[in-house]
């Protein structure tokens, strides 16, 4: 996986779409925030560094997940990742952390190992549901916040920047095999599979590009009234990160919507934009 947008944590080899356990977050939640991260962090290089077989990273994530409900059922996990559990148990217990969405971010990294192709939005939003909603909303359940419209308009979010994650990297995604961008819709736009490997910049595949970087912009409009019900400084940060999935959505659309040839990224100057706009949500 490759890095996101700003201000998630990301790095070349770690978990995306994960917000910084920074000053902005309340000091009493940094330590569960900090585990779930390293959770997901682990699954993440589990499915994607090194050179291990496919069937040996399928292998380990389901020991990984026996570990996960080991934990859950208040039984000793195994040695291998006693580090990530040793953290993880008590903010499961503490926070009576739904053990379904740590599962359903394992479903999404088992998927990533077999799963290069996207025949249609449906299936990319699939796994948008798995690989990037159960991380805003495990965020609001430690916020405390779980009235359905808050939970959509998380779900919404987390989308949104998945799939903006997904547009900006294309020039890095496609050439290691993985094609995000739903198939369904390279037809209509007089795109193949040719073009995308070849990362041929032309009208098509640049118009198939914007359709999807406007369904994404769209996705993430429809969460903002969630940045008012977060309280506190959390409010604050989920600002940020709001605001800085919107900028990389502006710097793609300056660059024309061509990413296959150019990965846009953020500057410092677009970092005290987005604190700007932050302000006036």
């Amino acid at each position: 996986m490759t890095q996101g947008p700003p201000p998630l944590v990301h790095g070349v080899s770690h978990y995306e779409n994960f917000p910084v356990a920074s000053v902005l977050c309340p000091p009493h939640l940094r330590p569960a925030i900090a585990a779930i991260y390293w959770f997901a962090r682990t699954a993440d290089d589990i499915a994607d560094e090194g050179d291990a077989a496919p069937q040996t990273r399928l292998d380990d994530l389901a020991a990984y997940r026996a570990d996960l409900m080991a934990t859950a059922s208040g039984l000793p996990p195994s040695k291998r990742w006693a580090g990530v559990f040793a953290q993880l148990g008590p903010v499961m217990a503490q926070f009576a952390l739904p053990v379904n969405l740590l599962a359903d971010l394992l479903s999404a990294f088992e998927q990533d190992v077999v799963k290069q192709r996207y025949a249609s939005q449906a299936e990319l939003l699939d796994y948008c549901r798995r690989s990037a909603n159960p991380v805003g909303r495990l965020l609001l359940h430690l916020y405390g916040v779980d009235d359905a419209a808050s939970l959509q308009q998380s779900d919404c979010i987390c989308t949104a920047l998945q799939l903006i994650n997904f547009w900006q990297d294309l020039s890095v995604d496609i050439p290691r095999g993985r094609i995000y961008l739903p198939a369904d819709a390279w037809g209509p736009h007089g795109v193949d599979e040719a073009q995308l490997l070849g990362l041929q910049s032309n009208p098509n595949t640049i118009n198939l590009i914007a359709t999807n970087t406007r369904h994404a912009r769209a996705s993430m409009l429809k969460g903002l009234k969630l940045v008012k019900k977060v309280p506190g400084r959390g409010g604050w940060e989920l600002r940020l990160v709001v605001q800085g999935g919107l900028r990389i959505l502006d710097k793609i659309e300056a660059l024309n919507f061509n990413t296959l040839q150019q990965r846009p990224k953020l500057r410092a100057w677009d970092v005290l934009v987005m604190g700007w706009r932050a302000l006036w949500m």
